[in-house]
């Protein structure tokens, strides 16, 4: 699918191709990481390289590679590579390992081929970070460069469907419109690439019902060992209900009737496994400000509204672009630089973005309100010697000031 070659996480693994680094890739399941991991595998083989590819969904794949090293290099062998002449040439073997997550002992593994076999580069991928941060150990730090795949950007999304675009301080007002129509169907339907490439709404909630019952009511609850499915099951379309509001685990834990450790246990597999993020309030007056209840956000708005609405939406909700918003600063500047603002006495802000540069602070609104809401100059004036102007991000209407913007304009 050549629109997959777009993704934009494939420009910044490339330069460390032919590095020492183990590349590994993790994300939740069907964000196209076994494509990204194809068009690595083209884009090799057109440069004259080797390439192998391994599905350790394929169990017997699994069981050679756990057993050993010697065994992974006879398997290359018997595939026609010989990693010896490679070593003796100077040449590489670029091995694609999918799904890395289901060997016993990724690390040693890992470790073993990078210390002892410089001629393989390994590229590897995996579906739970929670399960590889099980397994992964520390004999692995220096060794490893990480890339996260998110569902689409809003950019990815225009280039998946052939909409130009070319990042401007302004705009035409029939460019406007389209990227006006364009947001509001990515915010609605999400950026999974499988639901993104179909145009049938009817077909777009039959891949989101699955990408629920196979992966978070199944994989999810398999992982966690999960014993009351029917409980796990009514937590998450709860959260689904409440992205972008605060989290009260306590409140959770009596409306499930779960024990709060439980849901604990549960919010942080969710975390893990790339469904909902936990956003920290950002804080450095432990006086005036809240400084430990987060907030809830789902990481795609099509998976939100199945768990939460039971179907696709044709009005966007305010919660809904909210978390669009969320997803595209997450993609853009990383989790950790996302977070909240609230005070004792009731000020908030929708998104602190904590970057090198500073704090920027932005509220979102899904029409462009008549002026700059208060909390934001509230913000400025407290952190005045690091924050930036704020910034209104809404969708529909005309802004009427510099601090309002579009999403595709932060």
């Amino acid at each position: 699918m050549p629109a997959l070659l777009q993704r934009h996480a494939l420009t910044e693994m490339t330069p460390f191709l032919f590095t020492e680094d183990v590349i590994v890739i993790h994300g939740a399941r069907q964000v196209g990481k076994t494509s990204i991991l194809m068009v690595l595998q083209e884009k090799l083989r057109s440069q004259g390289q080797r390439v192998a590819y391994l599905d350790l969904e394929d169990s017997r794949l699994t069981s050679a590679l756990d057993r050993g090293v010697d065994e992974f290099l006879m398997l290359m062998r018997e595939a026609g590579y010989d990693t010896q002449s490679l070593a003796q040439s100077g040449n590489k073997l670029f091995v694609m390992i999918d799904e890395i997550q289901y060997l016993e002992n990724p690390s040693s593994f890992l470790k073993l081929v990078a210390d002892h076999h410089r001629s393989i580069k390994l590229i590897v991928s995996g579906s739970s970070s929670f399960e590889m941060k099980s397994k992964f150990k520390d004999s692995l730090v220096g060794r490893t460069v990480n890339f996260e795949i998110f569902p689409l950007s809003f950019a990815e999304f225009l280039e998946f469907k052939g909409i130009a675009f070319t990042p401007a301080a302004h705009y035409t007002e029939k460019k406007t419109a389209e990227l006006q129509a364009a947001y509001l169907e990515f915010a609605l339907y999400g950026g999974y690439p499988k639901i993104v490439l179909t145009s049938d709404l009817a077909i777009k909630e039959r891949y989101l019902q699955q990408i629920i019952d196979t992966y978070i009511r199944k994989d999810i609850r398999d992982l966690a060992d999960i014993k009351d499915v029917n409980k796990f099951n009514q937590l998450i379309e709860i959260l689904a209900a409440q992205s972008g509001s605060l989290l009260n685990t306590a409140e959770l834990a009596n409306t499930c009737n779960l024990a709060r450790q439980t849901v604990e246990r549960y919010l942080l597999i969710l975390e893990q496994t790339y469904i909902i993020r936990l956003v920290r309030p950002f804080s450095r007056n432990l006086r005036t400000e809240l400084t430990k209840t987060p907030k809830i956000f789902f990481y795609d708005t099509g998976l939100m509204q199945m768990l939460w609405l039971k179907r696709l939406q044709k009005e966007v909700l305010g919660s809904v672009f909210e978390t669009s918003v969320f997803g595209e600063l997450v993609k853009r500047f990383g989790r950790d630089a996302v977070y909240y603002w609230r005070t004792t006495d009731k000020k908030e802000i929708d998104f602190i973005l904590h970057t090198p540069e500073g704090l920027h602070p932005i509220e979102t609104k899904l029409h462009f309100p008549r002026g700059i809401p208060a909390a934001l100059e509230n913000f400025g004036e407290a952190y005045s010697k690091r924050a930036a102007a704020g910034r209104v991000i809404a969708l529909q209407g005309t802004p009427n000031h510099p601090q309002m913007v579009y999403p595709w304009q932060v």
